[in-house]
């Protein structure tokens, strides 16, 4: 996978997604973060993510529910999908239990993470930056 990629439509997220999947897998890394403001792509491209690893439940945002586990077809791990921008402190995510999630042996993935980024060694995330460009098009970067 590229550090940096250039995406002008959503016809484009699958073959990211599939890249972003079987680099996270040589890696040995299941909990991906994901940074961007409002409205980049966070959500839409986790859809991606979820669609690659098989997950047969509808993927969509947990702003409200905070954390939203979705079955696979072939496998009996699940994919934890948690959105934290609505939480104020790193105890609020403790609370919640976001350091058993991040510790399964299952995709983990996170927007908002700022708060919980000490939770998780920096070699057990990998943390990918969504930018929205002038002409509407995506920039996605490893950090």
């Amino acid at each position: 996978m590229k550090r940096e990629t250039r995406v002008a439509s959503v016809e484009e997220l699958p073959l990211l997604a599939r890249e972003l999947i079987a680099f996270a897998e040589r890696q040995h890394i299941k909990n991906i973060f994901f940074y961007g403001d409002l409205g980049s792509g966070k959500t839409t491209f986790i859809q991606h993510l979820c669609r690659e690893l098989g997950c047969v439940d509808v993927v969509s945002s947990p702003t409200f529910a905070l954390i939203n586990e979705y079955a696979r077809s072939e496998n009996s791990e699940p994919v934890y999908h948690m959105d934290l921008y609505r939480l104020r402190s790193s105890e609020e995510a403790r609370d919640i239990g976001v350091e058993e999630y991040l510790f399964e042996d299952a995709y983990c993935f996170v927007e908002w993470p700022e708060l919980i980024e000490h939770l998780a060694q920096a070699d057990e995330v990998l943390k990918i930056s969504i930018e929205i460009l002038p002409d509407s098009s995506r920039k996605f970067v490893l950090l």
